[in-house]
């Protein structure tokens, strides 16, 4: 019976590389892999998941108004689905997954971030939280060596932002994983 799986991990855990190795694991069995982006990720190119140990493949991209069910009917069958990215998609799209796992009995993995820079939970994956069969961790730490929970947003000149946008892509110019006290700590001192 299938699952649907959500791998969170705060910025810099290796949820990309870990997706990408997971694909490749399963292709290295004879498997047929479909992976999955958002179109809001455009980072590292339209089509691509890249992972910052340097691991790269071509994905299917995947617009907030696609019915992924139905692009997933359309097409080949496919033995497991990987979504890299996954806090980006809609509720209706982690709905839409869900929905392949029931009646499809196909595996998806969904591998993202769980919260945003203000340590709120993304919609795409607050249905995660609340859909997925299986939820898991993966840790990274702070410069203090304790496990990182917040994906911290940093300014040009490296001052905790505190405001804006829920979504702003970047990378380590962007965003450091930091735990919740040294976040803290650095948001009193810069008032």
């Amino acid at each position: 019976m299938a699952k649907l799986y959500f791998k969170y991990g705060a910025m810099g855990s290796s949820k990309s590389a870990q997706a990408l190795i997971t694909q490749f694991n399963y292709e290295e069995l004879g498997m047929r892999v479909w992976l999955l982006k958002p179109s809001i990720d455009t980072r590292d190119g339209k089509n691509t998941v890249r992972s910052r140990i340097g691991l790269s493949r071509e994905a299917r991209v995947i617009a907030p108004d696609c019915d992924v069910a139905a692009e997933y009917r359309r097409g080949e069958p496919y033995d497991v689905i990987i979504a890299d990215e996954a806090q980006f998609f809609t509720p209706a799209q982690i709905d839409q997954l869900r929905e392949l796992v029931d009646e499809e009995d196909i595996p998806v993995l969904c591998f993202g971030l769980r919260t945003d820079f203000l340590t709120r939970l993304f919609p795409g994956s607050q249905r995660l939280m609340e859909l997925a069969d299986s939820i898991t961790e993966i840790k990274t730490v702070c410069a203090c060596g304790s496990k990182a929970t917040v994906n911290a947003r940093i300014d040009a000149d490296g001052k905790i932002v505190t405001e804006g946008e829920q979504v702003q892509l970047g990378g380590n110019d962007s965003y450091i994983a930091m735990c919740h006290p040294c976040w803290m700590r650095r948001i009193r001192e810069q008032k």
